[in-house]
């Protein structure tokens, strides 16, 4: 039986090839604005893509890589799974429109034909027999 299924390779000690690949491009960024870029537009870029490059890497939230997390939270953002009832109309309002309306009659109560005694006697011997006896 396998396990630890949802553990990642390690490729370079203890960094998994996701991590490795992370990171990797957001040291290759860094490159291209070191080459694009005036220093200072360098350092005041290529600092927080280090840092949000590292946090997308290693960072787990609940058991969870952190691009996960963002990908749950964008979506909750979007699309929030609780419903909220906004209730326009007052209870007096409420009411008011209730006195036109006249509610339907009950249904009559359901009623059942009673069991004869020949009925009776003849489902207490199924019973007694454990169903060898077969009615007509």
């Amino acid at each position: 039986m396998p396990q630890f299924i949802d553990a990642e390779d390690k490729i370079l000690g203890p960094v998994t090839a996701r991590q490795f690949i992370i990171m990797l491009v957001a040291f290759l960024t860094v490159a291209v604005l070191y080459k694009l870029v005036p220093f200072i537009w360098f350092l005041l870029l290529g600092v927080p893509i280090i840092i949000v490059g590292g946090v997308v890497a290693f960072v787990r939230i609940n058991g969870q890589p952190f691009h996960y997390f963002i990908l749950n939270l964008t979506q909750t953002f979007r699309k929030p799974q609780l419903r909220v009832w906004d209730k326009s109309l007052t209870t007096a309002e409420i009411k008011d429109l209730m006195k036109d309306v006249t509610p339907p009659p009950p249904p009559p109560p359901a009623r059942k034909a009673p069991v004869s005694a020949s009925k009776l006697a003849e489902l207490s011997l199924v019973v007694n027999t454990g169903g060898v006896y077969k009615p007509e």
